[in-house]
């Protein structure tokens, strides 16, 4: 079911496709060179990633700050000028932190050394959904995050635990006021739904008694780390999930994990991520076995999925709506260009669909066709060409409402001019001599692939009329695969 990719059908497809699901994609030269290694070599060059360092700096905010607890808890006792004034000032601050994390985390998608650890923190960031509208602190959300990179592929059980006790997730999920005798039930109730059995494989009792193993596990707003206070905590028996004991918050999730079902649950849900659709159920019953005799080890469920010759299948192949996310990342990395600034990159995602940090609920975003919105996919195409053509002005027009003197990245600083794509390092003089020649390689980049018949037979056609072709005939060749149904698939 899950027998091993034979050496003789690895090849360029196949690279590809590892590289856009275990990764963002990436150039002509980065699959080949993932060919060259073979198939366990490349899978390892991404799942164990551990093994290439990672330089990039947190942000310089991204730290404790003890005094802001006591700065707004002042502010709301005082009166309403300088209330207005203290809370308006720290809300621009986290606001500017906010869009300083948006971009940080895009970078590390677009530039990183470790791909697949970023793709693991998108995937874990959608499954344990907070949102910066009610946590309303920068560094927890960057926190958040960081827990999911450190975590993106260790133990589930570890995992699960850590994420359930950040303080993001404490505050979103309103744990931080559940204690003894009014137990709160929204964390108790997503973790079992949403984040590891699923609906149908819990009771509502199950949810009340887990509420109460819950409380004690609560917030120092000061210090702004979870913390365990025992004189809130429910110690009493409680029967949970057909086991009866003196359960707490980590026997809890200890009792979960240890569910069949959550094997099960996970095993579907990365298979969808990665594959883009759901594993039959002979897929999923091998995978979550798997999973369960390795006690839970992420890294090496990872490592089965990715050679398995069931996930290079035809069907999975350009067959996964590209996220926002990934559509801007990975025709950054395909055409070898920088992110556009802080405030462009970020708004350019959110109009979208996928404002990172603020997910729609708790639920995450709905992936695959959920995309694809007429009023998104039409936005898409207007996005192409301007990012082709480092047209910074026509970008700003599209995704901010701002007036042109307002434009600015970070403080008061202009927003800086755009680079257009460097035809003449993405193709050879050959390719670019050629009609046919250039537009196999502009399909090469982009799409690992060929365009429909009709479509390609559209563009050769846009090239002929063109006569000679310049390197605005190359930028207008790729803007139009780009405005492919074709190009929206990974």
């Amino acid at each position: 079911m899950l027998s091993p990719l034979p050496s003789s059908r690895w090849n360029f497809s196949t690279a590809a496709h590892l590289l856009n699901r275990a990764g963002f994609g990436g150039s002509p030269a980065d699959i080949v060179a993932l060919v060259r290694m073979g198939p366990e070599a490349a899978v390892a060059h991404l799942v164990d990633y551990e093994q290439v360092e990672d330089p990039t700096p947190a942000p310089p905010w991204a730290k404790p700050d003890p005094e802001r607890a006591a700065r707004l808890r002042a502010a709301r006792r005082s009166g309403p000028d300088e209330r207005r004034r203290v809370i308006g000032e720290d809300q621009r601050l986290q606001r500017q932190r906010m869009m300083e994390l948006r971009h940080w985390w895009l970078r590390r998608m677009r530039a990183g050394p470790r791909p697949l650890q970023e793709k693991m923190a998108l995937f874990w960031h959608g499954h344990f959904a907070t949102g910066f509208r009610k946590v309303t602190d920068a560094y927890l959300m960057w926190r958040q995050n960081e827990t999911f990179r450190v975590h993106a592929t260790g133990n589930w059980r570890e995992l699960v635990t850590a994420a359930t006790q950040e303080p993001a997730m404490l505050i979103y999920l309103d744990q931080a006021q559940s204690r003894r005798g009014k137990p709160n039930e929204n964390l108790a109730r997503e973790l079992m739904e949403l984040f590891t059995l699923g609906e149908g494989h819990y009771t509502e009792q199950d949810v009340l008694e887990a509420a109460r193993a819950l409380t004690g596990w609560s917030l120092d707003k000061t210090r702004q780390q979870f913390q365990w206070r025992p004189r809130l905590h429910d110690d009493g028996e409680k029967e949970l999930l057909g086991k009866r004991g003196r359960f707490d918050g980590e026997d809890l999730v200890r009792l979960i994990v240890e569910q069949p079902q959550s094997a099960r649950y996970l095993t579907a849900k990365l298979w969808t991520w990665f594959a883009g659709t759901r594993p039959s159920p002979e897929v999923n019953e091998a995978l979550a076995s798997a999973f369960r005799e390795s006690d839970g080890n992420l890294k090496e469920l990872l490592r089965l999925m990715f050679l398995s010759t069931a996930f290079y299948e035809p069907e999975y192949r350009q067959a996964q709506v590209k996220s926002p996310v990934i559509w801007l990342v990975a025709a950054c990395r395909q055409l070898e260009l920088p992110l556009p600034p802080p405030l462009l990159a970020t708004r350019i995602i959110a109009s979208l669909g996928q404002d990172l940090f603020l997910p729609p609920s708790v639920k995450g975003w709905d992936e695959g066709l959920s995309w694809i919105s007429t009023g998104h996919l039409q936005t898409r195409y207007q996005l192409a060409g301007p990012l082709v053509r480092g047209e910074r002005e026509a970008l700003r027009k599209i995704v901010l409402t701002l007036p042109a003197d307002s434009m600015t990245g970070t403080g008061s600083k202009p927003l800086p001019k755009l680079p257009a794509v460097r035809v003449k390092a993405l193709f050879t003089a050959d390719q670019l001599a050629d009609r046919m020649k250039l537009l196999a390689a502009v399909e090469q980049r982009l799409l690992q692939g060929q365009l429909q018949k009709t479509r390609r037979e559209a563009l050769v056609r846009n090239l002929e009329e063109r006569g000679a072709v310049d390197a605005d005939g190359v930028r207008e060749l790729i803007t139009g695969v780009m405005m492919t149904p074709e190009y929206q698939l990974c």
